[in-house]
């Protein structure tokens, strides 16, 4: 009885995870990083990868019934550019369904304003262009959405919004820790820096098309049928509707309900699938999957 409740204090396999998340950073950024730095960097990418996906997984509840502990478990910013705090109020913000793809009130939209659109420079159009391809995703899209997400939250305290400046004085701390820990590493801090843009750019590839734009709601929301690294990496998040219709179910969970039922899934988001992420490459890499202005707006 007593190893029953104790069981259901925590999420094991969440918490064997961010072991193993922690571990192959610490291992990438030193021991790694001093036999062959380019392999250091690629292995501490992939961690700030996992990471990113783990602080989804708090977010959303997991892996401590105490949110405060799960929050701490994902506190130090690997990535060093997105605070936690922000990371889960604009996400939270983006998971009210009706909301999705909007370009003012879905926090996570890619898509415009066609009459903003129309306003911009061209040479400014050309980039937004390019980075609605996945090629351009990955090289440029790092970039556009730090500097989008950061503007957003500056106009956001200039207003006076005091959650937006309390999420990034915490975020001080939590990046102080990372640049405590590179002191004493083998990993430089450029090549620090690197890996941070590399794991950006492989986070660009889950969000590239999670939500297109849908008169339905419901036709919004992806299924990638993918199992292989990317999946794992994502925390199985490719089954996106799946976990947008269950928000509150652990990823490794995710798998074996959309198993169970995948006509549900499809029959809920107007069947947009894709068989694999290698699908997605295939036919995005360097075509835009849609307009930046949103298709469907109404000004």
């Amino acid at each position: 009885m007593e190893k029953q409740r104790f069981r259901g204090l925590a999420e094991w396999p969440t918490l064997a995870l961010a072991g193993l998340c922690y571990g192959a950073w610490g291992l990438g950024s030193t021991w790694l990083a001093d036999l062959w730095l380019p392999l250091g960097v690629g292995v501490t990418a992939l961690a700030i990868v996992l990471h990113s996906s783990l602080s989804h997984e708090v977010i959303h509840g997991h892996p401590f019934r105490n949110r405060t502990l799960s929050a701490a478990l994902v506190f130090p910013a690997l990535s060093l550019c997105v605070p936690y705090l922000r990371f889960r109020d604009t996400h939270l913000a983006h998971h009210r369904d009706a909301i999705l793809t909007d370009p003012y009130d879905d926090p996570e939209s890619n898509y415009l304003d066609p009459g903003r659109w129309e306003r911009l420079p061209r040479p400014v159009q050309a980039v937004l262009g390019a980075n609605n391809t996945l090629a351009g995703r990955l090289l440029i899209g790092p970039v556009i959405g730090q500097a989008a997400f950061m503007a957003a939250d500056l106009r956001a305290i200039r207003s006076g919004d005091r959650s937006v400046l309390a999420g990034w004085l915490w975020h001080i701390p939590a990046v102080a820790l990372v640049l405590f820990w590179l002191r004493g590493a083998a990993m430089p801090v450029p090549a620090y820096l690197l890996a941070t843009y590399i794991a950006l750019s492989i986070l660009k590839i889950r969000t590239f098309l999670e939500h297109q734009a849908h008169e339905r709601v419901r036709g919004r929301t992806v299924i990638i049928e993918d199992r292989g690294p990317l999946a794992f990496l994502f925390l199985n998040n490719n089954l996106h509707v799946v976990h947008h219709m269950h928000p509150a179910v652990p990823w490794y969970r995710l798998p074996r309900l959309y198993a169970g039922d995948p006509g549900r899934y499809l029959g809920r988001n107007e069947g947009y699938r894709f068989r694999s992420y290698a699908e997605v490459f295939r036919r995005f890499l360097f075509r835009a999957k849609d307009p930046v202005p949103h298709p469907l707006w109404r000004r």
